[in-house]
């Protein structure tokens, strides 16, 4: 990786909060990885993440190159390598690493993972990947500087799949006003966390459109399906029964869903 000193502002605030957060999970390593959403029979098409799963298992990722970007403590790398995928994978905190190093060997695949920033991928070679995806990662990185890097190393006809944080700016705008940052946001924040302490780095933001079509510019005729007009808003995703209700709502939405999500799963063929 890039010495402290070679790293932006940003780049070095996220490293510090993801050793600390590492740090304080050192327990996962003894955690075996969920496989429940590789199972093929029920599905979850409400789910943002299990929809990208579906993404993920139609394009077929046995025998496969695949780059995880910001792989955190692996969960999705094993997965991948559990489905037969050859997986490159990498995180800016070394320290997160050791975590996803322990639990491939303990799921008994075999992963290269690497420490770097998204932003800069000189360790890969030109047209080295085949399938790239993304999940919950965009949104604590450069954009632009980081889908150049990603159009470098991937190959013509390779295949982005993505779950990310999304917000469009006018509703961000709202999120940010006065009255909802000081009064409404408190109040929902504990109800949706139930008094833990959320998983959120102080530089980061949930990508806009704009942001968003930087992505998808580098594909032939994405996908983009949009998720959570009140899930994870109003109410916690573990309420599956209103998740469901959140979902249909946002299908009947149509071209507004895109103003109104919380959620996108995307996905794609790169241009040649």
């Amino acid at each position: 990786m890039a010495a402290a000193s070679q790293l932006t502002a940003r780049q070095r605030s996220e490293l510090q909060f993801h050793r600390v957060h590492a740090a304080a999970h050192r327990g996962v390593i003894e955690r075996p990885v969920a496989l429940d959403i590789l199972a093929t029979g029920q599905r979850r098409p409400w789910n943002a993440y299990w929809s990208m799963y579906d993404r993920i298992m139609a394009a077929k990722p046995a025998g496969k190159r695949v780059l995880v970007p910001g792989c955190g403590f692996g969960d999705d790398a094993i997965r991948l390598a559990l489905l037969g995928a050859h997986v490159s994978a990498f995180d800016l905190s070394p320290e997160s690493l050791q975590i996803a190093r322990a639990r491939a060997r303990l799921a008994g695949v075999d992963i290269a993972f690497d420490a770097m920033p998204a932003e800069d991928l000189s360790a890969y070679a030109d047209a080295s990947f085949d399938l790239v995806i993304f999940v919950d990662i965009l949104h604590h990185v450069d954009i632009p500087a980081t889908i150049r890097a990603i159009s470098r190393v991937v190959r013509p006809g390779s295949e982005i799949i993505g779950d990310e944080l999304y917000t469009h700016s006018l509703l961000q705008r709202l999120r940010e006003s006065a009255a909802v940052e000081k009064l409404v946001y408190p109040l929902i924040r504990r109800w949706i966390y139930g008094g833990a302490e959320p998983y959120i780095t102080p530089d980061e933001h949930k990508i806009d459109e704009r942001e968003l079509a930087c992505v998808l510019d580098l594909l032939n005729r994405p996908e983009a399906e949009f998720f959570g007009l009140a899930e994870g808003r109003l109410f916690p995703s573990r309420m599956k029964a209103l998740a469901r209700i959140d979902k249909q709502i946002m299908h009947f939405a149509g071209p507004a869903a895109a103003r109104l999500g919380g959620r996108v799963v995307f996905s794609g063929k790169c241009k040649a």
